[in-house]
């Protein structure tokens, strides 16, 4: 036997006939491809977006005095926000007077119960007089020793918006870990990105302060037309601030039921464009500028009804004698039950009571007074507050 195998020639290689793609399939292949390249580069535009919006609110936070590290737990318990708008003139083009002087013409605490179930909007009115704690000159402004009476919306003026906070949490015992200021602006350019909101006006608005002028009706009010609406206390009630307060409450029960209706708090599109107006014209505490925190505060309301977003204001008196002439004090027997209530994160239940400048749009039926037909249970809980809640319609006053 051989010892090498005699090696065959290899045949020369045979190819086959490919086959040829058909048109709808090479369609197929380039539609896949450049799936892929937009939805790569719609990651890539995301992931920039987000990175300039949490590199302007970092420019622009604020820190708090006494301030924590917000952590995981935090944002699973009751929340509570300031938000404050502040009424400067400075950087905010003609066309609001020369006020010189820096206030807090809007104060609400928004506090948002653990179960997320509750949410409750309590205003301040500017006007109110209280204790001043202390304040530490970090909180943008020179601070000051405490004061045993002080107009709330001065805060600002001599220690900056941290101070503001500082005051509302000796008040009512809360702890505030949020806050967001806005300016004329900022009023603008949001309400532009909701696409407007729509008010009801009742009896007609005549303030030349504010230059808002509306015939009773209804309209979509939007960028200045929607900060005058706001800023109007002559043209509604009695003039005064608690009236203005009631007339906010107008527009910002419209515009809970127009974001909770178009699905806002859970569309990340409606959200960026909310962000982005946001970044532009809002300061915010530092333990607000990470984005995930706030995407997580704004998921905190989505599951909220409107009949449990609750809006008022701090029960509060006039008729103070001199040097606090046009000044209010709270009312301390009714306000400690509500504070102490958000302390113990228990619902607050209200009457259908709107204040001096609102009523309801549609009032309720009168309950049927037949024998057969026993009357509903008053809550116990139900507080003499003014205000009203999301789910009603009320019209300008």
């Amino acid at each position: 036997m051989p010892l090498f195998k005699k090696r065959q020639p290899r045949a020369l290689a045979r190819h086959g006939r490919l086959k040829v793609q058909s048109r709808a399939s090479a369609f197929g292949g380039l539609f896949v491809k450049g799936l892929a390249l937009a939805v790569g580069a719609a990651v890539a535009v995301a992931a920039v977006a987000v990175f300039e919006l949490s590199t302007q609110f970092k420019a622009n936070g604020l820190t708090l005095p006494n301030s924590k590290p917000i952590t995981a737990e935090d944002l699973k318990g009751p929340i509570n926000i300031l938000l404050v708008g502040s009424d400067t003139r400075k950087g905010q083009g003609k066309g609001y007077g020369n006020e010189s002087s820096t206030l807090a013409d809007v104060m609400i605490l928004l506090h948002i119960s653990e179960d997320r179930k509750n949410a409750t909007a309590v205003s301040f009115p500017r006007d109110l007089m209280v204790p001043w704690p202390a304040c530490p000159s970090t909180s943008g402004g020179p601070g000051y020793l405490p004061q045993a009476l002080g107009q709330l919306n001065a805060t600002i003026a001599n220690g900056g918006p941290g101070c503001t906070l500082l005051t509302i949490e000796q008040l009512t015992g809360l702890k505030i870990p949020y806050l967001a200021m806005i300016e004329f602006n900022g009023v603008i350019e949001m309400s532009n990105a909701i696409g407007g909101v729509d008010v009801c006006v009742a009896q007609e608005i005549n303030d030349p302060y504010t230059q808002t002028y509306l015939k009773p009706g209804e309209y979509t009010l939007q960028g200045k037309a929607a900060l005058q609406f706001l800023r109007t206390r002559h043209g509604v009630g009695d003039g005064s601030d608690l009236s203005r307060i009631s007339n906010q409450q107008v527009f910002l029960t419209s515009l809970v039921r127009k974001i909770k209706s178009n699905g806002v708090l859970t569309n990340p599109v409606r959200l960026y464009s909310l962000a982005n107006a946001a970044a532009r014209n809002m300061k915010l505490s530092d333990s607000l500028t990470d984005l995930g925190t706030m995407v997580s505060l704004a998921s905190s309301l989505k599951d909220v009804s409107l009949e449990k977003m609750v809006f008022v204001q701090v029960p509060s008196r006039g008729g103070l004698p001199a040097p606090y002439s046009g000044r209010v004090m709270p009312v301390y027997e009714q306000a400690n039950i509500l504070f102490q209530k958000l302390v113990n994160d228990e619902p607050i239940v209200i009457g259908k009571n709107t204040g001096q400048g609102a009523v309801i749009a549609t009032p309720s039926p009168t309950p049927s007074t037949s024998p057969s037909a026993s009357p509903s249970p008053t809550p116990t809980d139900v507080l003499d507050l003014t205000g009203t809640d999301a789910s009603q319609t009320t019209c300008s006053n």
